[in-house]
């Protein structure tokens, strides 16, 4: 882990407002208080204020205890989960097995989801009541996450739960969780205000009041910073780092995370949307489906250079899907080699020496200079022959229409939700079928291959870490490396940058949630 603390503060810095409020601004677009619409780390962050899940995550990513006390596994296919006594919703009422019962059974019935949290729950085929703090998941095969699984979705009432919809959690009718902050009010596409909850289960929190807005303007975001409008931003852009370490009166935070940036590419579809001869006519047959052209697109991206002059050292080139040190990754599969002269040989090779048109889409304000990166990639393309039109829009409307797979081509990201390569695999390399949880309507290739489906298949009933990760590795090798299902360009390092009155602990995961600061003076006296 790298951090990095921007200025040497002297004692004087260290007092807290007075207040004990938070405001907090992101980067990342958020679209609801509902836990259970959108599988987006901007939503989770969010809605981690209020609701809990069964199990959740240390900084490091490992499952620690939260609605649930512990698990255990009973036989391969049943785990038994002891659910926290004493623990209630905002209401007052008391948590029980009938709200895990009630969750479990929405999650995958929410209308109009963007992408479903299913794959979390698919794996359980029956649930069985013990006691009113005792549940038994039942499989169809052994599932050896199902810790992370439980860490992933959040347990909502069914008292407030039952014929809710998405609106009425954004209007807080159903927003009434058992988590550390009560909701107090929402504006969708602005903010949410959240109340300390005095009764919650947990450590104390320092935070009567926070303010969470969403600025999904770079620049905006830091004025509001300098100007003393938020105590803490997220998601700093890298040009503006060195000169944020120079202000004494804020400090920089860095951490490197999960968080992969990659190129959906339209590999299976038989005619695509956003491709072009160079006359401007569609083709019959899509030429994203030729392994070849993918290659040439991937060798005709310069990932150093796009480390080095975009992201001016805060990222990390890859040619696969998880970072060093997380389980899946490949030490043997090298960052692909950018040659220009090889990716026009290629493209003659499979049938296209003059090129073709195509449109590359990206959000402009969800990842760390998304747009900045979509625009280098066009000029690359467009060198190897392939004349590239760029269209970047917001997050919020970039992610409606990658819904409804209008792209041939698109910039986005992913960060695993458990640590390992078991969520990108399932969104990625496997043959889409949602009721299995597998593929997302949002980021789907089309890409389709049996013997990989099979393969994650073997992986995720694989309870040995070991053997579990080499078959990760071979998925990656035979989805990633050789079939190209995805194109990564690199992982993100995450950047934070909050008033010196403040101390920020950040996580691998990269959520920006007011559980994580603290007044600087409560951590110097612990």
């Amino acid at each position: 882990m790298r951090l990095a603390v921007a200025a040497a503060l002297s004692c004087a810095l260290l007092v807290p407002a007075q207040a004990a409020d938070l405001n907090l601004a992101v980067g990342g677009a958020f679209s609801s208080m509902d836990p259970h619409f959108h599988d987006l780390s901007p939503n989770h962050a969010l809605t981690q204020h209020v609701f809990d899940s069964l199990a959740r995550t240390d900084a490091q990513m490992r499952p620690v205890p939260g609605l649930a006390l512990s698990w255990e596994t009973i036989n391969d296919l049943t785990w038994e989960v002891k659910l926290r006594p004493g623990v209630t919703w905002h209401d007052g009422s008391p948590f029980t097995a009938d709200d895990v019962v009630f969750t479990f059974s929405r999650v995958p019935q929410v209308p109009n989801s963007p992408t479903s949290l299913s794959r979390y729950t698919q794996p359980v085929t029956r649930i069985e009541v013990i006691d009113s703090l005792t549940v038994r998941l039942h499989t169809a095969e052994p599932v050896p996450l199902m810790p992370m699984n439980i860490a992933a979705f959040a347990i909502i009432s069914r008292r407030h739960g039952t014929s809710a919809q998405t609106s009425d959690y954004n209007s807080g009718r159903a927003a009434v969780g058992t988590g550390p902050y009560r909701y107090v009010s929402y504006t969708p596409g602005d903010r949410a205000v959240f109340a300390r909850n005095p009764g919650w289960w947990g450590e104390r929190q320092h935070w009567d009041r926070v303010t969470y807005r969403m600025i999904p303007n770079d620049s905006a975001r830091v004025a509001a910073l300098r100007a003393g409008d938020v105590d803490a931003i997220d998601a700093v852009p890298t040009r503006d780092v060195a000169q944020l370490r120079r202000d004494g009166r804020l400090r920089v935070i860095e951490r490197p995370g999960l968080r992969l940036i990659y190129l959906y590419i339209d590999s299976n579809r038989a005619v695509t949307p956003s491709v072009t001869d160079n006359q401007g006519r569609p083709f019959a047959d899509n030429p994203l489906r030729d392994v070849r052209v993918r290659r040439a697109l991937s060798m005709a991206i310069n990932r150093p250079g796009i480390a080095r002059q975009i992201m001016e050292g805060f990222s990390v080139p890859t040619g696969q899907l998880m970072p060093e040190g997380a389980l899946g990754y490949d030490p043997s599969i090298p960052v692909p080699t950018f040659d220009v002269e090889g990716a026009r040989r290629l493209l003659a090779e499979a049938g296209f020496p003059q090129g073709f048109r195509i449109v590359l889409n990206g959000p402009n304000d969800r990842y760390v200079n998304d747009a900045e990166i979509v625009q280098a990639i066009a000029q690359m393309w467009t060198r190897i022959g392939v004349r590239t039109e760029v269209a970047t829009q917001p997050s919020s409307v970039f992610f409606s229409r990658g819904a409804r797979d209008e792209f041939s081509a698109s910039l986005t990201g992913w960060s695993s939700s458990t640590g390992e390569a078991d969520t990108s695999l399932t969104v990625m390399s496997a043959t889409p079928d949602p009721p299995r949880g597998r593929g997302s309507t949002m980021r789907a290739s089309h890409y389709s291959n049996p013997a990989v489906d099979a393969l994650i298949d073997r992986a995720l009933a694989t309870i040995p870490t070991r053997e579990r990760e080499a078959l990760y590795q071979q998925v990656i090798r035979d989805s990633i490396q050789r079939d190209l299902a995805v194109i990564p360009i690199h992982h993100q390092v995450n950047i934070w940058a909050t008033k010196p009155s403040l101390t920020y602990s950040p996580r691998l995961q990269e959520n920006t949630r007011a559980m994580e600061f603290a007044p600087s003076t409560v951590t110097a006296a612990q």
